[in-house]
């Protein structure tokens, strides 16, 4: 569905530019059609071929082909040489970029930009927003070669062309790095060139984005394939400064970290690494000061952003060391299980582990964006998917029966390792969730609100510490216990037909899920599971608090649980007394 594009609050009116623009000479007389597809934006410098291989794109697509330059000519009635000398170049950006505005507002076009047009913030964003950006990227000798003759180019009037575009590619390529496609054109041949293009753009698949929107703080979910390599251009319009410090551990260190400082470097963002053992036992104070002091010998700013790479542990980590570090650092969310992707990444909980619980140290502090790369997924063994499956199943289950629903009939798929489902699955997973934290950022509702999202975790969370922590079992696996244990519980106690909790338990166990306590492959006491659970942070007036359900998709908090009852249902599905 396209749409008209608002007015920038922060462009000058036509009339307040010194430069004289009849705006209403601008771009193909045709009006925008609904659903009448996206803009393509060419950008790159001088002498990569915009002009040229945008002609051969728009006649094979269907669309006019509209010059930037040419458009600003005619709306001023001056050439470019002259509007740069009369009116100077910061003038005559502010002027380009509501042309180009006007141009995306209008019926989609092949557009080929100046080669400062994508330089200015403003442009990028309404490029991003309304358009698929196209950087045609040159070696310098080419470029060279083919703008030797041209003299109508400001640019080219003080100084060689050599020294020129090597100054122009060391300032723009980190800025044009953040196009939506780079396609290289180092040959002569504008065919082949416009031959890859057309190949970009037919294999071009934008990531997901699922808006998470707080009153205090604002970010997208990006989900899809290979997000890691393209960090770089999704996270420069959100950070704060072009520097961050990288948290990951050593597992997933070799597998993912090359490709995401290759990303970031693309787009001219300054990296440095901190590196944890894996596993639950890195959160911990003793790790906490570890990478906080790592973080002060670093000499951060109130700028530099902390980025998560990894799971859920260092998810963890990062959050509360960025929350407390000088008060608050810019954080960054890039999960790399299925688990953190539609969990522990989104919503904002931070913290470590204690010798009395978990997570009972931590704070609420939201990431500035999150990207969940599906491709990263391929790298996990089924045991880690079972473990995040169990997460999206436990949100269909709490409040949308139409998620589980989709689960029963594409939930093997998932864990088959189809990328198309199990982007699908992040996108509703996380979907829901951020309904969830919108409507209670920092669970202080006393009854229901985001306190539902703990569906199964009661129950999971005492096994885990009784387990140690150690990895023996999973998060994930400790929740699919969990939610089983809940949906008994409610039956027990009359709330729940049976009928559902079959259904629940046949789910689970046709994906191979663990659904039993003995599928822990340990015996344990129902009443020290339950002196577990009477030391979770969820704990009020010394009463434990459990998320019960009505039906699938029918949760709710209860506070007045008899411990006996509790009790009967744990050595019902085989604790002993």
């Amino acid at each position: 569905m396209s749409r008209q594009i608002p007015p920038d609050r922060h462009a000058p009116a036509a009339s307040s530019l010194a430069i004289p623009l009849d705006l209403n000479a601008v771009g193909p007389a045709t009006p925008r059609q609904p659903g009448s597809g996206r803009t393509i934006v060419l950008v790159g410098l001088m002498g990569a071929g915009k002009t040229t291989i945008g002609r051969i794109l728009a006649a094979r697509l269907g669309v006019p082909f509209v010059d930037s330059d040419e458009e600003i000519e005619r709306a001023a009635g001056y050439t470019i040489a002259d509007l740069f000398q009369k009116y100077g170049e910061p003038e005559f950006r502010r002027g380009e970029r509501l042309v180009i505005r006007r141009l995306l507002s209008g019926p989609p076009v092949v557009l080929a930009t100046g080669g400062g047009a994508f330089m200015d913030s403003r442009t990028r964003a309404s490029v991003r927003e309304h358009a698929i950006s196209i950087w045609l990227r040159c070696p310098l000798p080419v470029l060279v070669q083919r703008v030797a003759e041209r003299t109508h180019r400001p640019l080219l009037n003080t100084a060689s062309p050599h020294a020129v575009l090597a100054d122009l590619m060391q300032l723009r390529h980190p800025v044009y790095a953040e196009a939506d496609i780079i396609v290289d054109c180092g040959d002569d041949n504008v065919e082949h060139s416009a031959d890859h293009v057309m190949q970009a753009l037919k294999h071009n698949r934008q990531p997901l984005r699922v808006p998470v929107r707080l009153d205090r703080a604002s970010y997208d979910v990006v989900i899809g394939p290979d997000v890691i390599r393209r960090a770089g251009a999704l996270l420069a319009p959100v950070l704060p400064q072009k520097r961050v410090m990288i948290l990951t551990d050593e597992t997933v260190s070799p597998l993912h970290l090359p490709r995401l400082l290759e990303g970031l470097e693309e787009t001219g963002i300054r990296a440095e690494v901190i590196t944890i053992p894996p596993g639950e036992g890195s959160k911990t104070i003793t790790m906490y000061e570890r990478v906080t002091n790592a973080l002060l010998e670093a000499h951060v700013e109130r700028g530099t952003t902390v980025v998560a790479l990894g799971g859920g542990v260092v998810g963890d980590l990062a959050g509360f060391c960025a929350a407390t570090t000088l008060r608050g650092l810019p954080f960054v969310q890039i999960p790399t299980t299925l688990l953190s992707q539609v969990d522990s990444s989104v919503g904002g909980k931070t913290g470590i582990n204690t010798p009395f619980g978990k997570n009972l140290l931590g704070a609420f502090h939201q990431p500035i964006a999150v990207l969940a790369d599906t491709s990263a997924l391929a790298t996990l063994p089924v045991r880690e998917l079972r473990a995040g499956y169990a997460e999206i199943v436990k949100s269909g289950l709490l409040g949308d029966a139409g998620l589980f629903d989709w689960c029963e009939r594409h939930g093997a798929d998932v864990l088959a390792g189809d990328p198309a489902m199990q982007a699908e699955a992040i996108r509703m997973a996380c979907a829901f969730k951020a309904r969830v934290v919108i409507a209670d950022e920092r669970e202080e509702r006393k009854a229901d609100g985001r306190a539902l999202l703990n569906l199964g975790h009661t129950f999971g969370h005492a096994l885990e510490a009784e387990m140690g922590y150690d990895g023996s079992l999973l998060h994930g696996e400790a929740v699919s216990i969990g939610l089983r244990l809940a949906f008994m519980l409610s039956v027990r106690l009359g709330y729940c037909p049976a009928e559902d909790l079959e259904r629940v338990t046949r789910h689970l166990e046709r994906l191979s899920m663990p659904v039993r306590i003995s599928d822990t492959g340990r015996n344990f006491s129902a009443v020290q599971l339950v002196r577990n659970m009477q030391r979770d942070k969820k704990m009020r007036d010394g009463r434990l608090s459990f998320v019960l359900v009505r039906g699938i998709g029918q949760a709710f908090t209860c506070r007045d649980v008899p411990d006996d009852v509790v009790l009967d249902v744990l050595r019902a599905d085989g604790c002993t007394p």
